[in-house]
């Protein structure tokens, strides 16, 4: 089996690929003072609840944009799975894709997954809208070259800013609200966030639409994807395992 961790500045995504098949997943939050030896009490109790063994564990590939989780996962690995981990990014893992960005320009390793993923199940010319930490946006070429993008605030990031930066404003949840005029606090913010960022959205995707002055497919993924695909037509697919199989397709690739 294949054990692929996906590191995000929020939470820690795990899962198992028996060849193409994804047997499981699951998350925790992202905390770098997490040792190996806590990775695997929680990864093994987790994989033993659902009738799967640690053993049968034979490779893994890491991509991770926390350098010192990072650590501590090639410990994880090189300890309990006897395996070197390959890692997104570095010079001894290879790419199915070209990257053309600036000289000197390091692009995180999720938005490098999200493009190998996202070329190989709908092809190039296609922008990747990803609702993390930040909310990013990744314009893949004809050929699938990731030919680089735009980063914004996440949703959840704005939120937690706008009520840690203003002392009478409270914390909510993102959700879709029931009018565009809020009557109250609360409304007013979950109003202008959602449909805020749904105004961001649509206009980022149609300036890069027209600079770029093709037609472009729009692949949207991360957890909110749902929330706003049901409130704006702009997105062509919505990919939550969009991740997680590009980090199978670069594994495979790098057998081959």
């Amino acid at each position: 089996m294949l054990l692929a961790i996906d590191v995000g500045n929020t939470n820690t995504v795990f899962a198992i690929f028996d060849k193409h098949k994804k047997l499981a997943e699951w998350r925790c939050s992202t905390l770098e003072e997490r040792t190996a030896d806590e990775y695997f009490v929680w990864l093994k109790s987790l994989m033993e609840l659902e009738n799967h063994k640690t053993s049968f564990i034979k490779a893994v590939i890491l991509s991770s944009v926390v350098p010192q989780v990072g650590f501590n996962l090639r410990i994880f690995s090189d300890r309990y799975f006897n395996s070197r981990p390959l890692v997104v990014g570095k010079a001894d893992c290879n790419l199915p894709i070209r990257v053309r960005v600036d000289e000197g320009t390091n692009v995180g390793a999720d938005r490098l997954v999200n493009t190998v993923a996202a070329f190989e199940k709908y092809g190039g010319n296609i922008i990747i809208i990803d609702f993390g930490t930040a909310t990013t946006f990744d314009v893949v070429g004809k050929e699938g070259a990731y030919l680089g993008g735009a980063i914004a605030p996440g949703v959840k990031t704005s939120v937690k800013a706008l009520h840690e930066t203003a002392a009478a404003l409270p914390y909510v949840d993102v959700s879709t609200p029931e009018s565009v005029i809020g009557k109250n606090t609360k409304d007013c913010i979950q109003s202008g966030v959602f449909w805020g960022y749904i105004g961001l959205i649509e206009g980022l995707i149609s300036k890069i639409r027209k600079e770029r002055a093709i037609k472009m497919e729009t692949v949207a993924t991360g957890g909110l994807a749902p929330l706003f695909g049901r409130e704006t037509d702009i997105f062509d697919h919505i990919d939550l395992d969009l991740t997680m199989h590009g980090m199978r397709v670069i594994y495979e690739y790098n057998q081959n």
